[in-house]
């Protein structure tokens, strides 16, 4: 239960848990005088974790990459606010939710919304959070900072020591101001240097699904792609399924399997919203998840032989500027959508794939794209990312 209340203003509600002192990192480190905030997902002894719910929530034991970054010279700040037990998009929780850091009255995205918003409001140099269907990325763009979801699995992005939602899907990474900062980051813990990389030659696929996104994301997503032909990319256009399908069964299952003793009482303590898709996911049966699987593999396939013709994909990371906080559904040229199945279907392909995706920010406020690259190929998207840290608005 968040205890320990922030020494200072929180007003967005950013903080799950501030210790009077920092966690000091090792001061011969390499990320020596660097800050990071902790999403509550993390364990760190002697820190409460919530999962930003009033639900009892399994332990965990300490997180791997939090001692790491500890070793490499970082120190710890805090613990973030997320969208109750990370299922969800805007923030919502138990305790109110984090509300946008520039934009009172407006979503921050999810679930990573309290490390979204520490960098942007620049509490810290970087922030951990996690991705399970976009929630690094989804916040990320909607705050107007970077966030990274490495490939799934990779050794230097321990989910080890971290409250799950969905064992298949999940990813931790990170999320800062800059792309320098991320890099940085990941430079420390791989020991492998992130050159910039020229887009001279490198074929980009442009994926813009029609109807899927506001006239001014589209706009901001055409002139991002501009400027990376104007780098010499080349920019065919490619088209992805919904992955829905997919991945909601196999995300809901493992959900109510993680929370299966919270379950078990008569009055979990979850949000309504947040027990109802755990229900569902404890009602699916052995049958139905193994189809979800199955199409899984069918849509790694597909994107596996896209990624053979192109070197990078491009797409948006958001379907519209940050909505109003409450709001269930958005209007988009394609129709009036639940804003669930608006924000997701961008960006599920790469955490249920588990491909390498950045989310950067554009030159319009609060609206993002992402860079998308073969299983594997981390150090490939972060340097194309690195030479682009100047292209997004500078936050207030």
């Amino acid at each position: 239960m968040p205890s320990d209340p922030s020494p200072t203003p929180d007003p967005q509600r950013v903080w799950a848990y501030r210790p009077a002192s920092p966690l000091l990192g090792n001061p011969d480190g390499p990320l020596a005088g660097l800050t990071f905030s902790v999403k509550d997902l993390f364990g760190v002894p002697g820190w409460p974790l919530a999962a930003s719910t009033r639900a009892p929530v399994p332990e965990v034991a300490e997180s791997v990459l939090v001692r790491r970054l500890l070793d490499l010279g970082a120190s710890a700040v805090g613990k973030t606010h997320l969208h109750e037990v990370a299922l969800g998009i805007t923030g919502m929780n138990g305790f109110g939710g984090t509300e946008h850091p520039f934009m009172p009255g407006h979503a921050p995205g999810g679930s990573s919304s309290g490390a979204a918003a520490s960098v942007a409001l620049g509490q810290v140099n970087f922030a951990l959070g996690t991705d399970t269907g976009g929630s690094i990325r989804v916040p990320a763009a909607w705050c107007g900072v970077v966030g990274y979801k490495p490939t799934k699995g990779h050794p230097a992005w321990s989910t080890d020591g971290v409250l799950p939602l969905s064992p298949t899907c999940d990813h931790a990474g990170p999320l800062a101001r800059d792309v320098g900062a991320v890099v940085r980051v990941h430079e420390a813990l791989t020991g492998t240097a992130v050159p910039a990389r020229d887009w001279a030659g490198v074929r980009v696929g442009l994926w813009l699904p029609q109807g899927w996104v506001t006239n001014e994301v589209q706009a901001a997503v055409e002139a991002f792609a501009s400027e990376l032909e104007a780098r010499g990319a080349i920019l065919p256009s490619v088209n992805l399924p919904e992955m829905l399908d997919a991945y909601t069964p196999i995300v809901l299952s493992e959900a109510a399997q993680v929370h299966r003793e919270a379950l078990r009482l008569p009055e979990p303590g979850f949000l309504p919203f947040t027990l109802a898709s755990l229900r569902q996911g404890e009602a699916l049966s052995a049958e139905e998840v193994t189809a979800a699987h199955a199409r899984r593999e069918v849509y790694r396939a597909e994107v596996d032989a896209l990624l053979e013709t192109c070197d990078v994909l491009l797409a948006p990371a958001v379907p519209t500027p940050p909505p109003l906080l409450g709001t269930d559904e958005v209007d988009l040229p394609g129709g009036r959508v639940p804003l669930r199945r608006a924000m997701l279907r961008l960006t599920v392909p790469f955490s249920l794939l588990g491909l390498p995706s950045v989310a950067l920010p554009t030159g319009m406020p609060f609206v993002g794209v992402q860079l998308v690259g073969p299983r594997g190929e981390d150090g490939w998207v972060l340097g194309l990312a690195q030479s682009l840290d100047a292209l997004g608005e500078p936050l207030p």
